[in-house]
């Protein structure tokens, strides 16, 4: 997929993103990271329209978004975000098999099955509602529900943010398998330059509205790249050396 000068002004000339042009490669999980209003979650939502660009183009198999009615757009789109969205007076196999009921797709029962063992949660799941699942739990879910419909393309917009870090670096590592397994092309957006770091094959470091840098992880471990991303990729690395120095300590 690419996007080509896409830019998403508000009134007020408030600009959230100004004349983004990239290209991400099929079968790449790549990081979007930046402060708060540095435009990452933005730019994620152009491609699923649930933000309207400006200005300029986004294609997802080489064809416009901005030519698909939204709806149908976002059934082939998978999408996981924080706070996960899923209903709460719907069973755990109803919420998985939404998109699939929507596009008219069978063996539902199979199919959820099949998810709930891709994200290594029991099959007996399927019966509860929501509320009887941990924060970890109703995640997992989500991202079953993004991939139940066999989308291509995955969007995550700081899924893991409202987790605790043990589940946090668990789902993280989880996801990642995901991707390789079922050769996803996978976007993330995320506040966490260590998550990005470890997760990601190539970040993209925003600012302003901007991508001012667009490496590797050990290319950015290695120094290069912008002020921005060095001030990111500071961050874990000042945390690690503090955590050695207290783990020498007597």
């Amino acid at each position: 997929m690419s996007f080509a000068s896409v830019a998403k002004h508000y009134p007020g000339g408030v600009t959230a993103v100004a004349g983004v042009t990239l290209t991400i490669a099929p079968g790449s999980l790549v990081a979007l990271v930046g402060g708060s209003g540095s435009g990452k979650s933005t730019l994620l939502k152009t491609i699923n329209r649930l933000i309207e660009p400006s200005a300029g183009t986004v294609l997802v198999n080489g064809a416009d978004v901005a030519e698909e009615k939204p709806h149908l757009l976002r059934r082939r789109i998978g999408y996981i975000f924080q706070n996960t969205g899923l209903f709460p007076h719907m069973t755990v196999a109803e919420n998985i098999a939404i998109g699939r009921r929507l596009m008219g797709l069978k063996d539902h029962g199979a199919r959820v099955a099949e998810l709930l063992d891709l994200v290594e949660l029991p099959r007996d799941f399927a019966a509860r509602l929501p509320d009887a699942l941990s924060g970890g739990q109703r995640q997992r879910v989500g991202v079953a529900r993004a991939l139940a419909t066999e989308p291509g393309l995955l969007l995550m917009d700081e899924p893991f943010g409202a987790l605790d870090p043990v589940t946090r670096d668990s789902l993280g590592t989880s996801l990642r398998a995901l991707h390789d397994r079922l050769g996803l092309t996978t976007i993330m957006v995320t506040h966490d330059m260590a998550e990005a770091l470890l997760l990601a094959d190539r970040v993209l470091v925003m600012s302003a509205g901007q991508v001012v840098t667009d490496l590797p992880p050990a290319a950015l471990l290695a120094g290069e790249g912008s002020a921005e991303a060095a001030a990111l990729v500071a961050v874990p690395r000042e945390q690690a050396r503090r955590l050695a120095a207290l783990d020498k300590r007597p």
